[in-house]
C-alpha cells in the first residue's frame, strides 16, 4: 500500500543547517576558585582583614578588567596590557601589581603553576622621599590640641603613640588597654595587634604615659555612659572601637583635618612613623634597632623609611676604612 501524498508532503531540499557546539566545560581552576582558596589561607594564618581586602579587590580588578576566566590563561602580556590601560599614577600601579604579584605567588606555593613568569613583570617608578614629621610639627600642633575635649586628648595620644613608639595606624586602633602598662611605663604589645603578628615591648615617656592614664579612665566613663563593653585602647565619642571599617579610621580623619586647619604638612600616620625611625636612627645609629623597634622583618623596608643619602653612607664607611 502506498502512502498518498497530501498537505504535510512539502517539497524542498533539505537546509543545511548549523549546529552550534556546546562549549566544552574546562577543567583548570579559575582565577575565582583560586582566590577563595586562598583567601582562606590567608585568614587561617592569622592575616590582617586589610591585606585580605587587597588581595580581593585587586585581583576582581584584574578579572574585571581582562576578562580572563582562568589562571592557566594568564601571561606576563596580559599583565603589562592591564596596567597600561589603568588611568592611575605609575605609583598606584606599582602598588597594584605588587599585590597581584604576591597573589600569583600564593598560585605557586599551590602548585597550579609551573614557574614564576610574572618576575620579569616591572613598573619604572622615581622614588619619591617621603618627609618625616619633625619635633617642631608634633609640638606645635600638641600646643594648639583643646586636652578638655575628649577627641583632642585621644588624637594627641594617638600621636605621640606615633611618634615616640613608631607604632602603626593600625595597631593603635586595635590596641586594647591591657597592652598598656602605666606603672612599668611600657606597651606590651602581641602578635595580634602587630602587622608582623610578632610581640614587642616599647617604652613609655612620662608625658605618653600621663596622656594614657587620663585616657583610659575618661574611656571607661564613656563606655558606661553609652552601656559599650568594649576594652579598646581607642574609641569613638559613643564608645565604638574607632576602627569602623576595613580602610576607615576616625583617627586618621581627624588628622587629615588637623593638617588643614593648621597648614602642617606631615602629620599624618606614615610621616609620624617615618619621624620616629629617623629620630631614633640619628641617636642611635643602630638600623638593626630601628628595624627591631618598627616591628621589620626586613632591614631593606627600614633603609626605605630612612632614605639615607649617599653622602650620609660614604661619612659613615669612612670609620670603617
Amino acid at each position: 500500500m502506498t502512502k498518498k501524498k497530501g498537505i504535510f508532503d512539502i517539497q524542498i531540499e533539505q537546509p543545511l543547517i548549523q549546529v552550534r557546539k556546546r562549549q566544552e566545560k574546562r577543567n583548570e581552576i579559575t582565577i575565582e576558585q583560586a582566590l577563595w582558596v586562598i583567601l582562606k589561607q590567608l585568614e587561617v594564618s592569622g592575616c590582617r582583614e586589610r591585606t585580605l581586602y587587597d588581595y580581593s579587590t585587586i585581583v576582581h580588578y584584574f578579572i574585571r578588567d581582562t576578562k580572563v576566566e582562568y589562571l592557566i590563561d594568564i601571561t606576563s602580556d596580559i599583565i603589562y596590557s592591564w596596567l597600561a590601560q589603568m588611568n592611575v599614577k605609575n605609583t598606584t600601579k606599582l602598588t597594584r601589581l605588587k599585590c597581584f604579584k604576591a597573589f600569583l605567588g600564593r598560585c605557586f606555593d599551590n602548585g597550579w603553576f609551573a614557574n614564576k613568569f610574572w618576575r620579569s613583570v616591572n613598573i619604572k617608578v622615581d622614588t619619591e622621599i617621603k618627609e618625616g614629621a619633625t619635633d617642631e610639627d608634633v609640638n606645635f600642633l600638641l600646643s594648639v590640641l583643646d586636652y578638655t575635649k575628649f577627641i583632642d586628648l585621644r588624637n594627641a595620644t594617638a600621636i605621640l603613640l606615633m611618634y615616640r613608639c613608631g607604632l602603626r595606624i593600625g595597631t593603635i586602633a586595635r590596641m586594647r588597654e591591657k597592652h598598656v602598662d602605666l606603672i612599668g611605663r611600657k606597651l606590651q604589645l602581641d602578635g595580634d595587634v602587630m602587622k608582623n603578628h610578632k610581640g614587642l615591648i616599647l617604652p613609655l615617656d612620662e608625658q605618653t604615659t600621663y596622656l594614657l592614664e587620663v585616657l583610659i579612665k575618661q574611656n571607661r566613663l564613656i563606655r558606661e555612659e553609652y552601656k559599650e563593653s568594649n576594652d579598646n585602647l581607642f574609641i569613638t565619642v559613643k564608645g565604638k572601637p574607632t576602627t569602623n571599617a576595613i580602610t576607615s579610621n576616625s583617627i586618621q580623619k581627624q588628622l587629615r583635618k588637623y593638617t588643614l586647619n593648621y597648614g602642617i604638612n606631615n602629620i599624618n600616620p606614615h610621616a609620624l612613623r617615618r619621624g620616629f625611625a629617623k629620630n631614633l636612627y640619628t641617636k642611635s645609629n643602630d638600623l638593626l634597632l630601628v628595624s627591631k623597634a618598627l616591628g621589620h622583618n626586613d632591614l631593606s623596608v627600614t633603609t626605605k623609611y630612612l632614605h639615607t643619602e649617599l653622602t650620609d653612607i660614604a661619612d659613615k664607611l669612612k670609620d670603617y676604612l
